[in-house]
Formats: structure tokens, sequence, C-alpha cells
């Protein structure tokens, strides 16, 4: 038996992506560029650190901002004002918080589904995976930035009456 998955709806992404841009230009001065999204044929984000967030409630998903080595570190350098020299807790720090200031300015457009947001999680190495709700296809939104790349991507799907909180 074939499992058929569904893409997320599309009015479901585009709060996250407007939350990254904001996020990135306010706290980071930092302009993002949208490259073009794609559905993910797998649960590997692009990049070699992650930082990862679960939403619960009557839509249950999860949030992935992934970043290459370079641009982690100066997202960090210029969050705290001082370059890290390697991927350290600095460094999983920001990112972590970059991915929970991002989920949670999405969640607020997204009120209709009274989502939960977990505290963020960060994984560092190439190749490393996450895990999205059953069922459901992630959307990867691309961006280039001055510093390089990152990827955001949404799964997300509304709750059936068993699953919601």
């Amino acid at each position: 038996m074939t499992t058929k998955y569904e893409p997320v709806k599309v009015e479901y992404i585009n709060p996250f992506v407007t939350a990254a841009v904001k996020v990135f230009g306010t706290m980071l001065n930092c302009q993002l560029k949208r490259g073009q999204p794609y559905l993910k044929r797998n649960a590997q984000p692009d990049y070699e650190i992650s930082g990862v967030i679960g939403l619960t409630g009557k839509a249950n998903g999860t949030v992935v901002l992934s970043f290459s080595r370079d641009t982690a570190i100066q997202a960090t350098a210029t969050m705290l004002g001082e370059r890290p020299e390697e991927l350290n807790n600095d460094v999983v720090d920001t990112i972590g918080e970059l991915a929970n200031m991002v989920a949670g300015s999405a969640k607020t457009e997204l009120e209709q589904f009274a989502m939960s947001i977990s505290l963020p999680s960060v994984i560092i190495g190439k190749n490393h995976t996450v895990a999205f709700p059953r069922g459901v296809t992630p959307i990867g939104i691309p961006f280039e930035c001055d510093w390089g790349s990152l990827c955001l991507d949404v799964g997300l799907c509304e709750a059936t009456s068993d699953q919601s909180a």
C-alpha cells in the first residue's frame, strides 16, 4: 500500500515566509531574497544547521529554518556583536532563537488554529533529517542574503478531531 501525501496549503505557508523576512529585516538588518518554493522530496534540510520548532493545536506541524555554516555564523555575529570562530553554543542559541521568532510571528497570523509552539531544537551536522507530520509533504522556501543561503521548510496540516490538542 502506498501512502498519498498532500502538499501543505499555501495559505499556511505565507505567514512563515512573511515572518522570516520580517525577523531577518528587523532583528539582523538583513534583507532576504526568496527563491522558488518547492515540495520537499525527503526529510533532509538543505543546510547543516537547523532550528526546529513543533506546532500543535487545530493544526500540527514542523518548521525548520536551516542555514549554511557561514550564514549561521554571520547571523550570530550580527545578533551578538561578536563573530564566533565555529559552530558553538552561541550559534546554536542564535539559530534556535531565530526559528522561535519566525514560528512565533507566523503563529499569530494563523490564530484560527490555536497553535502552541514547542521550544526550539537545533541540529548541527550534514545530512541530518527532521520528521514532519505523517501525510504531509513539506514545502521548502529557499532564501539568499548577503551572508549566504538559508531555507525555511514548513510542513503543516489541519488536525483531525483525534489529533487536535
